[in-house]
């Protein structure tokens, strides 16, 4: 009963892939005529913003206009509770309410990648599978930090291996150095990219040249990696890569769109240029100030950003003025 339950939940996209591993029909398709198919990432995806009221609720009516206004951009889909979404701060049934929510919204041929990862390898299945039945597509599953000094290869093998046995949907492998103080290892992402529910990772930590490595060893498996950050877009796509988690596109989605749609069409001039003009608006977004510029910028470009939840403070006045700065720099205000 608990597996039908999940399929009902699941988006039609889902329903499908979930039918090619179990042989159950869910459609016209069985496990033998989708047999060795992936499920393809390519393209461009905001960590969207979890909006707040000022009690520090979620906002869901201001998250719906979000999700309107990026309707209109040509994205591949959406990244719900990434570390841009402040998911350590929400509890486990506002990180489902939110992904539920947005899937209400997106239409069916978006990608819905859901971050589902948590400090145990147990609470990590429970929560993908709940993901799963709120109708995320993919889920995101960020490496578990909390006793780092322990996660090595082997740790996290059986961790990623645990939760991939596990899912309705294909799981993507999220490695943010910069928050989690830990790197997935390459021999730990070359193992996982074997196991058929394991379809890509999403890297933050922006070393191109473990990038392209990562694709090299990986490639005979079609494992698809996707760049953490539009910083590194450009040089991501030069090494192999397939497409972008980036912050900096919820505030110039439409850019950051168009600079894929160059790389992948070869305009490595104009591609150049562009990607240029993105560094330091995109740094102040993420490394530089964080998610609370994140917001301020989301207010400046039409969208709902709003205030953090607690502990997260706004920028004072002085991050304020280098924030504007960097985007007015660069043209873009």
């Amino acid at each position: 009963m608990q597996c039908v339950r999940v399929l009902r939940g699941l988006s039609p996209l889902c329903r499908a892939q979930l039918s090619a591993w179990t042989g159950t029909r869910t459609g016209t398709r069985t496990q033998s005529q989708v047999a060795g198919t992936r499920l393809d990432l390519s393209g461009i995806y905001p960590p969207i913003a979890t909006p707040f009221t000022a009690e520090e609720e979620v906002d869901y009516p201001r998250l719906e206009g979000n999700l309107q206004k990026y309707a209109q951009i040509p994205f591949r889909g959406l990244v719900v509770q990434g570390s841009n979404g402040e998911y350590p701060y929400l509890t486990e049934q506002e990180r489902v309410e939110v992904v539920r929510t947005v899937r209400r919204s997106l239409p069916d041929h978006k990608l819905l990648m859901a971050g589902s990862g948590c400090e145990s390898t147990r609470a990590t299945v429970q929560l993908t599978e709940k993901m799963a039945a709120a109708g995320a597509d993919v889920a995101l599953v960020v490496t578990p930090c909390f006793y780092k000094g322990k996660m090595d290869s082997r740790a996290l093998i059986q961790h990623f291996t645990k939760v991939a046995d596990r899912s309705p949907v294909p799981v993507v492998l999220y490695s943010v150095p910069a928050n989690t103080g830990l790197d997935l290892p390459l021999d730990a992402v070359v193992t996982l990219s074997q196991h058929p529910n394991i379809h890509g990772l999403k890297d933050s930590g922006g070393d191109i040249s473990r990038i392209g490595l990562i694709v090299h060893k990986t490639k005979s498996q079609d494992f698809q990696v996707l760049a953490g950050s539009a910083g590194f877009l450009m040089a991501a796509y030069c090494v192999g890569a397939v497409g972008g988690v980036c912050a900096l596109a919820n505030v110039l989605g439409r850019e950051v769109c168009e600079l894929e749609r160059l790389c992948v069409s070869g305009r490595w001039q104009e591609a150049r240029v562009l990607q240029q003009r993105l560094i330091e608006p995109n740094a102040a977004v993420t490394r530089k100030l964080g998610v609370p510029a994140l917001k301020q910028a989301m207010e400046w470009f039409g969208f709902h950003g709003g205030a953090c939840r607690s502990p997260l403070q706004p920028l004072s006045q002085e991050e304020t003025l280098t924030l504007r700065k960097d985007f007015s720099n660069n043209g873009w205000l």
